[in-house]
């Protein structure tokens, strides 16, 4: 049987697609086939031999070791998409909030006396009067599955749009609003932004993207919300913005030490995906990723190994993982053209410094063949589907 090992609550929406007579579903570490997580660390856990994936319920994988899960050919798959909805709504949210002073009125009210409270109640509202959305102008930094559901939200809302990714999708770009503008830089877009919105995953480039000199392209009295990572803002100069009112709020999902407290501050407890729906699109989404990968082969939605389909053919799979370096297919093939296999359907794909090919053969080729496989330089997993 496959074994799978489930180290975060996922939904049984999603486990109760692996069925009983093929997988055994548990929590329990017993050198799994594959792993499925949410928020929990993997940078310390051991790694078994018998590992082939990973799967992360929800978009961010900084808990997953992903240099040492590619060295040694795991592939690790998200879920892009499956929380947007959610993840959309708390920004609406959080453009609400700031620009209704929300918060602020909610916490005047809960502490006033209740003795002639409706005369306070009127008396002391004006100092919370906000402001409407439309016609306010939106950055969004990212323009993933859910920066895109932002987009088109606020547009509808009636909001200028204005979104910064180099590296969009060909299919996000299909999905977005053709009234969205297209910011060359950063700084443009900071510059053109009263809400600025960041949706991007935390790696180096990322960590304090918004930072002091970006804040100075600022307009006076915007609104920052993080429902990304934490790292993203640095939250030293961000904080010095709050004092001065250059920076009217800032949202987050992510509380930091006692600047949560700041009265410009308005932090969440990490509800960007926290809905029962969310929840359950994610499960789902990852556990026919991941039963695709350790049946067919088939990759969708890695992030450190290239996408890879095929239609299966033929009476045996190979799924091979290897590092991206010459001649890797003409070795491979010619360990089966030494069994004179015949190869009906193959496919090749590479990312990075990482590469992926699925071979469909007409008939079974021996156990020393595929070891011979396993022997050629560069070689991380060979399997036998």
């Amino acid at each position: 049987m496959l074994k799978v090992q489930v180290l975060n609550n996922i939904s049984s929406l999603g486990l109760d697609k692996f069925s009983r007579d093929v997988y055994d579903v548990t929590e329990k570490d017993n050198n799994p086939d594959a792993i499925l997580v949410r928020s929990a660390k993997m940078h310390e856990l051991e790694i078994g031999e018998n590992l082939k994936a990973v799967g992360r319920a929800g978009a961010g994988v900084n808990n997953i070791p992903l240099e040492k899960m590619s060295d040694k050919g795991v592939v690790v798959f998200n879920t892009p998409g499956a929380n947007a909805n959610a993840v959309k709504e708390l920004v609406i949210s959080s453009m609400l909030l700031a620009s209704r002073n929300i918060c602020q009125a909610w916490s005047y009210v809960n502490n006033l006396p209740l003795e002639n409270l409706k005369a306070t109640v009127e008396d002391g509202k004006k100092q919370y009067s906000g402001s409407e959305l439309p016609g306010k102008t939106l950055g969004i930094v990212g323009l993933g599955s859910i920066g895109v559901e932002i987009a088109n939200a606020a547009y509808t809302l009636g909001m200028d749009v204005i979104g910064f990714d180099p590296s969009i999708t060909k299919k996000n770009a299909w999905k977005i609003s053709s009234e969205v503008e297209d910011a060359a830089t950063l700084e443009e877009l900071f510059s053109k932004s009263d809400f600025v919105s960041f949706h991007v995953p935390l790696i180096d480039e990322t960590k304090n993207l918004l930072n002091a000199n970006r804040i100075a392209f600022l307009p006076e009295g915007s609104v920052i919300i993080n429902m990304s990572r934490d790292g993203i803002v640095d939250e030293d100069a961000l904080i010095k913005a709050l004092d001065s009112g250059k920076v009217k709020y800032y949202v987050t999902d992510f509380p930091i030490n006692d600047k949560k407290n700041h009265d410009k501050v308005i932090a969440l407890p990490h509800l960007g995906a926290s809905t029962s729906e969310a929840e359950d699109n994610c499960a789902v989404m990852i556990a026919k990723q991941i039963k695709d990968y350790l049946e067919n082969g088939n990759i969708v939605n890695s992030v450190n190994f290239p996408d890879a389909r095929m239609p299966r053919d033929g009476k045996e799979r190979l799924a091979i993982t290897h590092r991206n370096i010459p001649n890797m297919v003409r070795q491979i093939t010619k360990a089966i053209a030494e069994e004179e296999a015949n190869i009906l359907d193959m496919i090749n794909k590479s990312r990075g410094d990482f590469a992926y090919t699925l071979i469909d053969l007409e008939n079974k080729i021996s156990n020393t063949a595929i070891e011979n496989i396993k022997q050629v330089e560069g070689i991380l997993t060979v399997r036998s589907i």
